[in-house]
């Protein structure tokens, strides 16, 4: 059972930054493709990042490509999303996900955080 923590949401401008961190409570988390999702308001979860198991390979959605950057830190069994260029769009509860495989939809990961609300102000 892998349990999963957010942190670093909150409000900000426009065009500024934050980081999410996502800490585990697993000794295999080294074992699991990770991911990041999000939630507005009425709309369905959709994909954000996902990273395999070793930070080989990264994929991301193309409504954040080249603004955020997933990684990974397997001694410390934490994720990280860093991003940048934030706009009101981007405005949503994100959340961490676990698998042992990769994948791009929120079906296909069966371990997630609570959630952490990113609010971007225009």
């Amino acid at each position: 059972q892998v349990q999963l923590v957010e942190s670093g949401g909150g409000l900000v401008q426009a065009g500024g930054s934050l980081r999410l961190s996502c800490a585990a409570s697993e000794r295999t988390f080294s074992s699991y493709a990770l991911g990041w999702f999000r939630q507005a308001p009425g709309k369905e979860r959709e994909f954000v990042a996902a990273i395999t198991w070793n930070g080989g390979r990264t994929y991301y959605a193309d409504s954040v490509k080249g603004r955020f950057t997933i990684s990974r830190d397997n001694a410390k069994d934490t994720l990280y999303l860093q991003m940048n260029s934030l706009k009101p769009e981007d405005t949503a509860v994100y959340y961490c996900a676990a698998d042992i495989l990769i994948g791009v939809r929120p079906n296909e990961y069966h371990y997630w955080g609570q959630g952490t609300q990113v609010t971007v102000s225009s």
